[in-house]
């Protein structure tokens, strides 16, 4: 039988549609400079936790009468963990990760070997926390990015926030800080141990925090921004003032700020724009912040939202990255993956809405996070003078100009993005504010 070249084209499609691969590597030829792996070779693995005896949300009833204990229960957390590996390291290159779906489970393919044999040496580390829903892979293309050049780095999945077992909103306003502080001091404890392949490896004593949408809420909690009465006060929120734990003020949200973590990230933070904070308690912020967000968030706010929050951290040096008409998928989710292209009966909606952007592709904002983290990271956690360049720069990319001299060198007048190939710092603004006098 003879194809018809439409029939036949067709055909080539659907094959390399079936053939193609989730990578979450990628990098696009006008990467930012910064975005490039680094030296070092990457192992990833799993670990349990478990935080014991830990109030239970879920089982109290917001409608009934405050309950005259509160129901305990033990909290079990995955963390998966990418570090730098030997030289000579093998391993297996996919992840296997749950979809948006809460069902299918995914093939991502990067660079992380699985189980890898550890290098040498110890490293700065770094904590991941996504978003509500999210699972523990949905910032993997950043985490073995980073872990490449030289750091630790651990992605909680959070329980209750979970594509799978996504439950009351209130779980997770109360518990996303308590997991950071709690993985934190795993990690710690872990490194510090004799035994296992964290032993040694972990420099905690260094840390930085990165989170995304929920994450982000949790970042600036942890950062030291407790919530306001009225955040603690929502009948939808943590049932029966559970919230109060991080009550800006109190003394549970005074004892949470960790010196251990230097610096923090925040992609898309949720919470301004519902109350959760305000001028007052956004002073609480006790460390540099990194903001990252789309200009047209839909989700958190920009506007009012992660805007004001950047603005209102008065106390501390911080960073505002903006992607002109980025949604709420602004950098941090992976690509979308080719399994969630269909609309699924139970979510009502593509799987792929949940990673993708109307405007921007993922990758190019993929490219540009790890280019910005890398130079942020560098600063603060590796004291990296050669990264202040990539930080000082015109607020607006577009105002930038590119003046170059025959030879490469750039004339006095060239303030085009350090790191940025010609042309290719479009659509983008980095504003610095500095911490009050």
């Amino acid at each position: 039988m003879t194809l018809t070249p439409l029939v036949a084209a067709a055909g080539l499609l659907a094959g390399a549609s079936a053939m193609a691969e989730n990578r979450i590597d990628t990098q696009r030829p006008d990467a930012p400079s910064l975005a490039a792996y680094g030296a070092q070779k990457v192992g990833v693995r799993q670990i349990s936790m478990t935080n014991p005896d830990q109030i239970n949300i879920l089982a109290i009833d917001p409608a009934a009468d405050k309950p005259a204990e509160w129901p305990r229960y033990d909290r079990e957390l995955t963390v998966e963990v990418w570090y730098p590996a030997t030289e000579d390291a093998t391993g297996d290159t996919v992840l296997k990760a749950e979809l948006r779906d809460g069902k299918t489970i995914i093939d991502l393919h990067g660079q992380a070997m699985r189980d890898a044999q550890p290098a040498d040496g110890k490293y700065p580390f770094v904590l991941i926390s996504h978003g509500y829903p999210g699972n523990r892979f949905l910032l993997s293309h950043l985490a073995e990015n980073i872990a490449s050049k030289g750091y630790v780095v651990a992605s909680i999945d959070h329980r209750d926030s979970l594509y799978s077992d996504k439950a009351a909103f209130g779980s997770t306003l109360v518990n996303r800080s308590l997991d950071q502080k709690f993985v934190l001091n795993q990690i710690a404890a872990l490194a510090s141990g004799g035994e296992g392949f964290l032993s040694g490896l972990a420099d905690t004593d260094n840390s930085a925090l990165i989170g995304y949408s929920m994450g982000g809420y949790g970042a600036v909690i942890s950062a030291g921004g407790g919530v306001t009465q009225a955040a603690v006060d929502y009948t939808w929120g943590g049932p029966h003032g559970t919230l109060g734990v991080h009550l800006s003020g109190s003394e549970t949200h005074n004892a949470l700020p960790d010196p251990r973590f230097k610096t923090a990230v925040a992609f898309a933070p949720w919470g301004l724009t519902y109350g959760f904070w305000d001028a007052e308690t956004l002073k609480g912020v006790k460390i540099p912040m990194l903001f990252v967000a789309g200009s047209e968030d839909d989700v958190s706010g920009y506007e009012p939202g992660v805007r004001s929050i950047w603005q209102g951290a008065v106390n501390v040096d911080r960073a505002l990255l903006t992607f002109e008409n980025a949604n709420h998928n602004a950098a941090a989710p992976f690509p979308a993956p080719e399994e969630g292209r269909e609309v699924d009966a139970d979510l009502g909606f593509a799987a792929y809405d949940h990673y993708a952007d109307a405007v921007w592709d993922t990758v190019r904002m993929n490219n540009i996070a790890q280019h910005f983290v890398t130079a942020w990271l560098g600063t603060y956690l590796k004291n990296d003078g050669d990264m202040a360049p990539f930080l000082t720069l015109t607020p607006n990319a577009n105002d930038g100009v590119w003046s170059a001299n025959e030879d490469g060198s750039f004339k006095e007048d060239h303030t085009h993005w350090t790191g940025f190939k010609d042309r290719t710092a479009k659509g983008l603004r980095y504003e610095v504010l500095p911490a009050a006098d």
